[in-house]
């Protein structure tokens, strides 16, 4: 009886070791929920093995913190680790590592501040016991932990989400991050405020106060989604103007063939009239050629193409070939959306080899880029490849990765050898990405290879 008296009383004294002694198992209930919060709200696809790794890991580090290092410094080394854990283990951008400190952040200072200042009023407490008494700060935790998940259910059913643009701009980028900082200090000076003082503020006050920070969030939101609108219109301009490009001259070259299609009939007749099949063969090599120039612009097809980014690149790359005199073919036999890369990754890695394969083949007699996009499910992989006719059949494919290693000439003064030693750079931190490079008599060819 005494024991349970003495538990009682321990629980029900204000100590704030003991407090943070009893209330440690909670922070992985935080922390889950937090992990929740921003991997819906941002969208952050994640494997349970990864969420549970986030979970475990940062809750160790949150209790480590309470005991190891004082307040208020423990608080800013969570701040710093929440957005690096969730960087690396999630494998996504900067921006939503960031936010993903914000938004767990708002929810608990919001839902807690209001909680607490009703939890007060009917159990007739102080703050400091409410927040330093065992007992209270456990039962007042589980109580805000609960409605943070029924908030989350809540908005989840209704589908309420923040769908951030893939590649945003560097400077909506920092606007953004910039603004939820100004927002996330305003925050936490005010929750600090309404918690030393929260005896003497009223309860309408403390419901207004949070009342407008959640229209501040909201407002903010929305200008975040028109900006994010306003970009996927700009790019989808930029694409739709492309396109009606290569439609132009896809327009202009069906005319031309169908002009000369009776030309063609009777050229053929006359091969066959003659018996002459070699000069057919000659003929029919020429027309498969203009065949498939038209076959190659109708697969410039954002549709088809359907990654805005990728869809650019080699629209440009194409053009850039053409004007060249250099003969590219497309197969593409993929879903872009699919590919387990980052686009901004996979457009530089594709932009230097596409670059360099145009090059070659720009020195040579016979003038051919082929582009193959294609899925290996054998080995669950997708495939890019780029094969290019080549003049110097001597090359090196080890030491062409090498950093100032190159073929071409140094005399105009460019930057030149650190094309693939950039891409071999961006490979090499993705543990899926793998690039092949290979030659034969006629092509030279970088195969990438992405894993899922």
């Amino acid at each position: 009886m005494e024991l349970l008296k003495t538990i009682w009383n321990t629980l029900n004294t204000q100590n704030e070791l003991i407090t943070n002694i009893i209330c440690s198992p909670l922070t992985f209930i935080e922390v889950y929920i937090s992990a929740l919060l921003f991997s819906y709200f941002l969208n952050i696809k994640s494997t349970k093995k990864q969420f549970i790794t986030y979970v475990i890991i940062f809750s160790l580090i949150a209790i480590t913190t309470i005991f190891v290092i004082p307040t208020p410094f423990n608080t800013f080394v969570n701040i710093l680790a929440c957005p690096i854990l969730v960087y690396f283990i999630f494998k996504t951008s900067i921006l939503k590592s960031i936010l993903s400190e914000f938004i767990p952040y708002i929810f608990f200072v919001l839902v807690g501040n209001l909680l607490l200042k009703i939890y007060i009023v009917v159990f007739n407490l102080s703050t400091d016991m409410a927040l330093y008494i065992p007992i209270y700060k456990f039962l007042f935790s589980c109580i805000m932990y609960l409605v943070t998940y029924i908030i989350y259910l809540i908005l989840k059913k209704l589908n309420v989400n923040i769908s951030l643009h893939k590649n945003p701009k560097k400077q909506n980028n920092f606007i953004l991050i910039l603004n939820f900082i100004l927002g996330f200090i305003a925050l936490a000076f005010q929750s600090y405020i309404m918690t030393i003082y929260s005896n003497y503020i009223p309860l309408y006050l403390t419901c207004l106060t949070i009342a407008i920070f959640f229209i501040y969030f909201i407002f903010t939101i929305f200008s975040l989604l028109r900006t994010i609108k306003l970009e996927v219109t700009s790019e989808k301009l930029e694409e739709e103007q492309l396109y009606n490009k290569t439609l132009t001259i896809l327009h202009d070259n069906i005319r031309g063939f169908k002009h000369d299609f009776n030309n063609i009939v009777q050229s053929i007749g006359g091969y066959i009239s003659s018996n002459n099949m070699d000069g057919l063969k000659d003929y029919y090599s020429e027309l498969l050629t203009d065949c498939q120039k038209i076959n190659n612009l109708a697969i410039l097809n954002p549709e088809l193409i359907n990654n805005s980014a990728v869809y650019s690149l080699l629209t440009s790359k194409y053009y850039k070939a053409e004007s060249l005199g250099i003969k590219m073919n497309f197969d593409i036999f993929l879903d872009l959306n699919t590919l387990n890369i980052k686009t901004y990754n996979l457009t530089r890695i594709l932009g230097i080899l596409l670059d360099n394969a145009i090059e070659a083949s720009n020195l040579c007699s016979e003038k051919i880029v082929n582009i193959n996009v294609k899925r290996d499910s054998k080995s669950n992989r997708d495939l890019f490849i780029i094969e290019n006719t080549y003049a110097n059949k001597s090359i090196d494919t080890d030491k062409i990765f090498e950093k100032g290693y190159t073929s071409k000439n140094d005399d105009d003064n460019l930057s030149h050898g650190l094309g693939l030693w950039n891409a071999r750079k961006i490979i090499k931190k993705s543990n899926n990405l793998n690039l092949f490079t290979s030659k034969n008599d006629k092509f030279f060819k970088q195969q990438l290879e992405i894993y899922y």
